[in-house]
């Protein structure tokens, strides 16, 4: 009897590939204990201007007024769609098809660059009114915040694009994504905790 053979019946090879993906959490399980950690210092950062706004909510709530919602909400917009951009790019990918998960990725590229764009002009638009972390509370939260985030974006950016680069010389397939799924999921915190600062930041009064 074959030593791949049980009872007579033939055993598929182990695929280490595989193993990856009987656990809870899609992609590298390493990758996630650094977005756990992300997230639990975001997490201390939005409950720092919690107790910070309510010890002065009149100077949180004047200096709100003075950011753009629309452009925070075009951003929210932006992230959610490049978000299932992505979910498309891993279902593709899962079906063994490089091409058209390169095309998925790059659309949530697109988009994510187009958030870049539009923070640029909120921080430019701080910059010229002579606005700093050292303004008052409510800016320095505002700018701490967001420009975390927004470095967060740019690292998902460096991330999609050598994810992109490596489906388009087909160097994924149906049995090996893990690569694809640990970008994604880091995509996707950068989404997450986006719809968390927009509504706390921008709009909760």
């Amino acid at each position: 009897m074959d030593s791949s053979d049980i009872n007579g019946y033939p055993v598929k090879p182990l695929n280490m590939h595989q193993l990856n993906h009987k656990g809870d959490l899609p992609g590298d399980f390493a990758f996630w204990i650094f977005i756990f950690a992300e997230m639990i210092a975001f997490g201390v950062l939005f409950v720092a201007y919690a107790f910070a706004r309510a010890k002065n909510v009149e100077l949180f709530n004047a200096s709100q007024l003075t950011l753009s919602r629309t452009s925070g909400a075009i951003n929210t917009l932006v992230l959610i769609t490049s978000s299932y951009f992505v979910v498309r790019g891993v279902a593709a990918i899962k079906s063994g098809l490089n091409k058209q998960c390169a095309h998925w990725l790059t659309g949530a590229f697109l988009f994510g660059g187009i958030f870049v764009c539009i923070k640029m002009v909120e921080f430019n638009a701080k910059y010229t009114a002579d606005i700093t972390m050292s303004t008052n509370n409510f800016y320095m939260f505002y700018l701490s915040l967001t420009f975390f985030h927004f470095m967060h974006v740019l690292m998902g950016l460096v991330i999609l694009g050598f994810i992109i680069n490596k489906a388009r010389r087909g160097g994924y397939s149906a049995q090996n994504y893990v690569g694809v799924e640990t970008g994604a999921s880091f995509w996707h915190m950068v989404d997450f905790l986006w719809i968390i600062l927009f509504p706390l930041v921008y709009i909760i009064r």
